[in-house]
C-alpha cells in the first residue's frame, strides 16, 4: 500500500492525513474548498513541528509534508490504493460521494468511511463494490489517539478488512474489530454519557466547570464531558443523536434541547470558538 486519498480537510482528515505521511505514505488530501486545504496543511504544519520539538518527531518536518499533496479533483483518486472520507457525519452526503467514488477509482480501491455513527452497509449500498467498503474510525486528535474502530459491513470481504487493519497498524494505531451497528464501541458507550452531562448543565444541577470536574477527577477521564463535546464538535455529536436516536428508538440517545440549540445558533464548540466554553481566537 502506497497512497491514500483522504477527502474532507477539517481535523479529521488533517489529521489522518498527517498520520498516514508520518507512516511514509503519499496522501492526498482533498476538500472542495481550496482554503479550506491550505488552512489544513498549516494545521499539519503546526502539529509536526510540536512533535518536532518536544523530541517525538520521527522523520524531517518538510519530508513529511511533501508526502501531502492537495487537491479539489476527486479524479485523482482513480488509481489511490485507498480513499479515506472524513466528511460531515450526514448519510445522504456520504452516499453521494460513495456513488461518485465507485465510479472513479479502480476496482481494487478500498473505499472507507470515518463515519462513527453511519451504517456501513447502508454506504456501501450505494456502490457496486460493497465488498471493498469498511468502516474506519479514528480519535480526534487523530494524531494523539491511538485507537481506530474497523467496521465490516454485511458485505465487507475479509480482504478488505484485513487491509484496513494492516493499514491502521501502519499507522501506529490499536485497531478493534466492531460490528455494523450504530455507534460500534467507544460512541454507543460515550455518547449516553455526554448526552446525560448536557442535561445536568441543561437543568442547572451543577455548573459547566463542576461537572467536567467531577468527572475527571470521580472517575479519572482525562477531560471533562462538556469539554470533550466541544472538542467533538457540537454539531457532529447532535447527528450523532439523531442517527442512534433513529436506530435504537432508545431516549437515552435523545439530543437535549440546549445542544439543538447551540447548533442553531453557531455554536459549535472549539471549531467556531464557543460551544459550552468559550475559545479565544490566539
Amino acid at each position: 500500500m502506497h497512497h491514500i486519498g483522504v477527502i474532507g480537510s477539517g481535523l479529521m482528515g488533517s489529521g489522518i492525513a498527517q498520520v498516514a505521511a508520518q507512516a511514509g505514505l503519499q496522501v492526498g488530501l482533498n476538500d472542495a474548498n481550496a482554503d479550506a486545504l491550505h488552512s489544513a496543511l498549516a494545521r499539519i504544519c503546526t502539529g509536526l513541528e510540536r512533535l518536532r520539538d518536544r523530541g517525538r518527531l520521527e522523520g524531517d518536518v518538510d519530508t513529511i509534508l511533501s508526502r501531502i499533496h492537495l487537491t479539489t479533483d476527486l479524479q485523482e483518486f482513480a488509481q489511490s490504493d485507498v480513499v479515506i472520507e472524513a466528511i460531515s457525519e450526514n448519510e445522504d452526503l456520504k452516499c453521494t460521494l460513495f456513488a461518485q467514488l465507485d465510479g472513479i477509482c479502480a476496482p481494487r480501491t478500498i473505499l472507507a468511511s470515518n463515519t462513527s455513527s453511519i451504517s456501513i452497509t447502508n454506504l456501501a449500498a450505494a456502490t457496486h463494490r460493497p465488498k471493498c467498503v469498511v468502516g474506519m474510525h479514528f480519535f480526534n486528535p487523530v494524531p494523539a489517539m491511538q485507537l481506530v474502530e474497523v467496521t465490516r459491513g454485511t458485505a465487507t470481504s475479509d480482504h478488505t478488512v484485513a487491509k484496513i487493519t494492516q493499514l491502521g497498524e501502519r499507522l501506529g494505531k490499536t485497531v478493534v474489530h466492531a460490528a455494523d451497528t450504530p455507534g460500534f464501541i467507544v460512541n454507543r458507550i460515550l455518547v449516553p454519557m455526554l448526552v446525560e452531562a448536557i442535561f445536568v448543565y441543561q437543568e442547572h444541577a451543577a455548573s459547566r466547570e463542576d461537572i467536567d470536574q467531577a468527572v475527571r477527577l470521580g472517575l479519572g477521564h482525562p477531560m471533562g464531558p462538556l469539554t470533550l463535546a466541544d472538542l467533538i464538535g457540537l454539531d457532529t455529536l447532535l447527528a450523532i443523536c439523531d442517527v442512534y436516536y433513529q436506530e435504537f428508538g432508545d431516549p437515552k440517545y435523545r439530543a437535549p434541547i440546549l445542544l439543538r440549540r447551540y447548533v442553531t445558533a453557531g455554536w459549535l464548540g472549539r471549531k467556531t470558538g464557543r460551544g459550552f466554553y468559550e475559545y479565544p481566537a490566539r
